[in-house]
């Protein structure tokens, strides 16, 4: 009994004692300003992907994150749309299977009524014709963007080029924030 009050009473001390300061990792706190770094979470790289890292691993991973945000985003909008039973009209194949015919989600890839081989291989090849030409960034041989995921390519501006610095940066740190919850969105649907 002694025992446990005396460990009680040093634990509590312990609450009043100064806090020791630790000294932070140089690689870390290159990062902490960069876009992203935002509350509730700060600066949050808990797997060290960038530890030790310099600028181009940096922007390298960020232009992943963007690119799979923007991914997840789109897939995330496709499922809400599929699921409140919202098909193309018309058929997908010269068959006249409709769009409706096939189920949601994950079954229509490996379900017992999912599409046809020739038709999910069709669309991997559109995606890598897109991934290859279309949307292509500094990082991938085009001219060096603004940011990475730059995908304007000097063709599609939309008015990007009207707003000043802080609404860019505003306009794109939520473009980070919503891919970011995209992400663990379609996670949660599949």
């Amino acid at each position: 009994m002694k025992l446990a009050i005396a460990a009680l009473l040093a634990g509590s001390a312990a609450a009043f004692a100064p806090a020791q300061v630790g000294k932070a990792s140089t690689a870390l706190n290159a990062f902490e300003s960069e876009l992203g770094a935002q509350p509730p979470l700060g600066f949050f790289d808990p797997l060290g992907m960038l530890t030790d890292a310099d600028q181009e691993r940096f922007d390298r991973l960020r232009y992943v994150e963007v690119k799979h945000g923007r991914v997840c985003q789109l897939a995330f909008l496709g499922q809400i749309v599929t699921r409140n039973g919202i098909h193309l009209s018309g058929d997908i194949d010269y068959s006249g299977h409709s769009f409706e015919s096939y189920p949601n989600g994950l079954a229509a890839v490996f379900g017992d009524s999912a599409i046809p081989q020739a038709g999910a291989l069709q669309i991997f090849a559109f995606v890598g014709f897109l991934e290859l030409f279309v949307m292509k960034d500094s990082a991938n041989g085009a001219e060096p963007g603004e940011f990475p995921g730059d995908f304007r390519n000097g063709a599609l501006d939309f008015g990007w080029d009207t707003f000043d610095e802080e609404t860019k940066l505003s306009k794109r740190a939520i473009e980070l924030n919503n891919g970011r919850a995209a992400m663990m969105g379609i996670l949660g649907l599949m």
